[in-house]
């Protein structure tokens, strides 16, 4: 008498992964949209229209424009998930595991630092001293109003204030700042979890510099020729 063969269980789904948390600049993409469509208004219109050399000229200034304009503005981004932090700047992309990044610093520009102390400029997480002073006088005139609510029902004074609909947890952030304030939250989740750190990666754009090199080294030529 045999025993029945049973088939094997099928094998389970692999976790997904994690989703990335995507920080562009939107004022960068919007102003990048901007020029290209008028660089490519331009030079398509010299391409067909143009006579002599400004055709030539025309092809020259695109391939040079094109790239570096969407290398500035669109390309920029900043991609964080549980295991690593991946910064896309305008000629390079550099992935460091949180392990290895020392700190996040904010100032006159936000960067991120590697614990070899390497330092990586958030191209797509610009600082905005304007927006910084907007949010601080948004700051002060919701701490003016909660200081003059009265105790009781709507809340508390400014020793015991609490949030109520409609207002913020917390106080008035410029967007970018609020930016490095979740990445630090996540640079301090992974602070003391025994995880290896991996190696800095660091890529350049050759998509980008490729085509911009090739468009100055024509616009040269024909400069040089004219």
């Amino acid at each position: 008498m045999t025993t029945p063969e049973h088939p094997p269980p099928a094998p389970r789904p692999p976790a997904p992964a994690s989703q990335d948390r995507i920080y562009r600049s939107s004022g960068g993409i919007a102003g990048g949209v901007l020029l290209l469509a008028i660089a490519l208004w331009l030079g398509i219109d010299a391409l067909v229209a143009g006579e002599g050399r400004t055709p030539w000229l025309a092809l020259a200034a695109l391939l040079l424009v094109v790239p570096l304009v969407t290398a500035y503005t669109l390309r920029p981004a900043v991609f964080a998930d549980e295991e690593r932090l991946r910064v896309r700047n305008p000629l390079r992309v550099v992935v460091l595991p949180w392990e290895r990044v020392g700190a996040l610093r904010s100032g006159y520009s936000n960067e991120v630092v590697a614990d070899t102390g390497a330092k990586y400029q958030l191209w797509a997480v610009p600082v905005s001293l304007r927006a910084r002073k907007r949010a601080a006088q948004r700051e002060a005139r919701r701490t003016a109003a909660d200081g003059r609510k009265p105790a009781g029902r709507g809340g508390f004074g400014l020793a015991g204030r609490r949030a109520t609909v409609g207002t913020e947890d917390g106080p008035v952030r410029a967007e970018g700042d609020k930016v490095m304030d979740e990445l630090r939250s996540l640079l301090a989740a992974r602070e003391g979890t025994g995880a290896a750190g991996g190696e800095i990666g660091v890529r350049w754009a050759y998509e980008i510099i490729a085509p911009a090199l090739a468009g100055a080294v024509l616009l040269a030529v024909l400069f040089a020729t004219g």
